[in-house]
C-alpha cells in the first residue's frame, strides 16, 4: 500500500509552474536580443509569422492570433506598414474592413526572424534527442490545452 504524503504537502506546488515561467522569462529574454539584432521585436515576429500562416487578416484578427491588445496591434501595424514589412488592402465586398498581409520586404525579414528562432531553438534542445523534442511537444500542447480548459 503506498504511503500518502501529509494533506500540507498535497497542497504545495510541484514547482512546474515556476519553471515554465522561468523558461518564458529567459526564453523572451533571448528572442528579444536574437530578434533585435534585425530591428524587430517578438510581438512583430509573432505578427509576420502570423500574417504569413494566413494569409490576410484584419487588425482585430492580428492582434488575437499575436496575443496582444487590439490598441497595441494598431500601433505595431502602423510602425510595421512605415518600415514596409506589411501592406493594408480594402476588402473587396467591404470597404470598411482592411486586410493585412505581408510585403515582400516583411517575408525577407521573416525568413531571417525564423532562421534566428530556429537556432535559438536548436540551442535550447540541444541535449534532447529526437524522440524526446517529439514527446516535449506533445506534453506542452497537452498542457495548453489543459490550462486553457480552466474556467476560473
Amino acid at each position: 500500500m503506498k504511503k500518502q504524503p501529509p494533506a500540507a504537502a498535497q497542497d504545495k506546488p510541484s514547482g512546474i509552474a515556476y519553471l515554465i515561467g522561468r523558461i518564458d522569462h529567459v526564453l523572451s529574454r533571448r528572442l528579444r536580443d536574437s530578434l533585435g539584432l534585425l530591428g524587430m521585436t517578438a510581438a512583430q515576429y509573432t505578427a509576420l509569422s502570423v500574417l504569413d500562416t494566413q494569409q490576410q487578416l484584419s487588425n482585430a484578427q492580428l492582434a488575437e492570433r499575436s496575443m496582444i491588445s487590439p490598441q497595441s496591434a494598431n500601433e505595431m501595424v502602423k510602425a510595421m506598414e512605415a518600415r514596409g514589412w506589411i501592406e493594408r488592402q480594402a476588402d473587396a465586398n467591404h470597404g470598411r474592413i482592411i486586410h493585412l498581409r505581408l510585403s515582400a520586404e516583411g517575408s525577407a525579414l521573416l525568413r531571417q526572424g525564423d532562421a534566428a528562432v530556429a537556432e535559438l531553438e536548436r540551442a535550447m534542445l540541444a541535449e534532447l534527442g529526437p524522440d524526446q523534442r517529439g514527446e516535449l511537444h506533445a506534453q506542452l500542447r497537452l498542457l495548453l490545452r489543459s490550462l486553457s480548459a480552466i474556467v476560473l
